[in-house]
């Protein structure tokens, strides 16, 4: 597939190899409770069933990363797009390619404040949603 600036997006299954290179997009864009925990962070891609990787000129630009039960749900754990790469439709790409595995799931995420123009454009409907973690 083609981007928006004409490079070839690549997407495919996530690599062992591939975690240092998320840990370090977990870092860039600021997600503590990833990057402060990579051994749970890790464990967690290894036992995914959807994980993806977006590729573009040979450098890991994205990915995916979810939780389904192949039937109703798709849950998008995370997402993300290298800063640079943004606005050039890996984003998009990506939550095509795991939704098209399991099309009838409906597709479930959080999102930030600063993504949900995207969210809207793409068709996407606003829940509301709560939180809990053992940490606070």
């Amino acid at each position: 597939m083609k981007l928006y600036n004409g490079k070839e997006l690549v997407i495919r299954e996530y690599r062992s190899s591939d975690f240092s290179t998320i840990a370090d997009l977990n870092q860039e864009q600021g997600w503590k409770n990833l990057a402060d925990r990579p051994e749970e962070t890790k464990a967690a891609w290894e036992q995914s069933p959807v994980r993806f990787i977006a590729e573009a000129e040979g450098e890991i630009i994205g990915y995916i990363r979810g939780l389904t039960d192949g039937f109703i749900s798709l849950y998008v754990c995370e997402i993300l797009v290298k800063k640079s790469w943004r606005k050039q439709g890996t984003g998009r790409a990506l939550l095509n390619h795991a939704h098209s595995l399991y099309p009838a799931a409906r597709l479930e995420l959080l999102a930030t404040g600063e993504s949900y123009d995207f969210y809207e454009k793409e068709g996407y409907r606003m829940l509301y949603g709560f939180r809990k973690s053992n940490e606070n």
